[in-house]
């Protein structure tokens, strides 16, 4: 649709209200027209999308809260109230915009604890570039060096504001820093949104036809985070993963590489490790090909001990994992794995810690029904006789991608949840779908392995596409392991070459894909 000039969709835009309530003002006493903002605020008021105070004042040095960026931003990208949780006067305008998937739970709860609370700048840049401008994308390396500060800007906002800095949306201040954790004034608020319009449109105002939401899905209350300690035993309660306690629980943490070529990393220092950086999770990723498991099955089977007694040491929770790939039909090795399955569940059965993922990525000519399915049927109850209690995760055909299969014809019992693999650079929207669809048929979904690379390992690495899914599953309350803790040469290892497995690492031991997911660990 063509887009009108901006002054001329003054009719059609609701009226801005900085304070939530007053009448338009065409001059205010408070803004002096030499002030380096006083051309956005004229250039704003003279359209009808601000007004100030009843008694005229505009409050340039005020702080803006976050319902009044949120609405603002609301009214602007055409994107109409819902039903709120609250009596507020912005809940409605704050639900529609969570449900569009402006920000998330934890960032502006709708019961309204934040709602008058100043908004921080890593929020309101990510919050005006997800509705105005969601298709602008920041190269890392370019856009980061920007930022004086950038080290302390929250992992969960680089794509957005790296995105900003690559728009031009915002450029930090005199020295250069962009300052994240810091408020905005009223005047700042009003700059960045007179940037966003123009680049929005290119100077002719704001789309007339609404933001479509995202598709309604089971969407968790805010989770808790850390360790078994506190979490105790797991349980899946609908789609959602809940501690002990019935409360919402994510686990996010590292995937080990193949335990026969890169056990190393699968050492109690480095597990603990990640552990530092706020992990609550750990896959021990056990080959049953590849020279793993079925060929050398002492010293591997020793290795994957190793591991888990290393996590559970670090109060992390841990995956066995029996990682299937070459060998892609896992019905190939049934007795083996009922066996090692059932060694695994009498040692670890009670220990809350321990997950038991039963089929890494089957592929080839393999389907649900008459592969993945059977098998499952088969080494759950090998796993039940000892473990009555623990999650167990299942895979499905196509390199865990095809849940949507499993959603249609699920295994019974509880405790269970399906596994979805991605890799930024070769996945999106598509699997994203899937994950909805599977969600709101009841499917409890769990993100096992995910990589900032493409599927084989290499390319990227991937930041505003990972960026992207991180934020999709925290949503959704969805929990994951990254691939891989390993120095490995490929762009999705978490490692830089060379990297000591025994000793703590220090941040410039991380790769650009190891920065990136560390530092989303500990996203609410």
């Amino acid at each position: 649709m063509r887009r009108k000039s901006l002054f001329l969709l003054v009719p059609l835009l609701l009226v801005l209200l900085w304070a939530g309530e007053g009448n338009a003002s065409a001059a205010f006493s408070d803004v002096r027209p030499d002030s380096w903002y006083a051309q956005a605020v004229e250039e704003m008021e003279g359209a009808g999308l601000l007004s100030g105070y009843p008694d005229g004042r505009f409050g340039p040095g005020e702080p803006i809260s976050a319902a009044q960026f949120v609405s603002i931003t609301a009214r602007c990208a055409g994107l109409g109230p819902v039903q709120g949780q609250t009596n507020h006067w912005a809940s409605g305008s704050l639900q529609a915009a969570l449900q569009a998937g402006w920000y998330d739970w934890d960032e502006i709860p709708p019961t309204g604890e934040k709602f008058d609370q100043p908004i921080p700048r890593q929020l309101a840049v990510k919050i005006l570039m997800k509705a105005l401008l969601p298709e602008v994308r920041g190269d890392y390396n370019a856009e980061s060096q920007k930022m004086k500060d950038f080290s302390r800007l929250d992992g969960r906002y680089y794509e957005a504001v790296l995105a900003a800095y690559a728009a031009g949306l915002t450029s930090g201040d005199e020295n250069g820093n962009f300052n994240p954790q810091n408020g905005l004034s009223r005047a700042e608020a009003c700059i960045l949104f007179q940037r966003a319009l123009k680049l929005s449109g290119a100077g002719e105002g704001l789309p007339t036809t609404p933001t479509v939401p995202e598709p309604e899905v089971p969407q968790p209350a805010v989770t808790v985070q850390s360790g078994v300690l506190e979490n105790g035993w797991l349980q899946v309660v609908g789609t959602q993963l809940r501690n002990e306690a019935g409360q919402p629980l994510v686990l996010r943490g590292m995937s080990s590489h193949g335990l026969q070529w890169y056990g190393q990393y699968a050492s109690r220092q480095s597990i603990q490790n990640t552990a530092r950086y706020g992990a609550n999770l750990f896959r021990a990723a056990m080959y049953t090909g590849e020279g793993g498991y079925l060929s050398n099955p002492t010293a591997v089977r020793q290795r994957l001990i190793n591991a888990v007694d290393g996590a559970i040491a670090s109060d992390m929770y841990v995956i066995i994992d029996w990682h299937i790939l070459s060998d892609g039909n896992p019905m190939d090795h049934l007795g083996e794995a009922k066996e090692f399955f059932s060694d695994m569940a009498r040692r670890y059965g009670d220990n809350p810690a321990v997950i038991y993922e039963i089929c890494n990525e089957p592929n080839g000519n393999v389907t649900w029904e008459r592969d993945v399915k059977p098998y499952a049927q088969a080494v759950i109850p090998a796993i039940r006789t000892y473990a009555p209690q623990s999650v167990i995760l299942v895979g499905s055909p196509t390199w865990s991608q095809d849940i949507h299969l499993a959603a249609q014809s699920p295994l019974e019992g509880g405790n269970l949840m399906y596994t979805l693999h991605f890799y930024a650079g070769t996945h999106g929207a598509e699997l994203r779908q899937r994950i909805d669809s599977a969600l709101s048929a009841g499917l409890p979904v769990f993100v096992s392995e995910w990589g900032t690379s493409r599927a084989d390992g290499g390319g990227g690495v991937f930041l505003q596409e990972a960026g992207e899914w991180l934020d999709f599953l925290a949503r959704r309350g969805i929990s994951w392991a990254n691939w891989s803790l390993c120095d490995k040469n490929e762009t999705s290892a978490a490692l830089n070459p060379g990297t000591s497995p025994d000793e703590t690492w220090a941040w410039e031991n991380l790769s650009p894909s190891g920065q990136f997911v560390f530092s989303r660990f500990s996203d609410a």
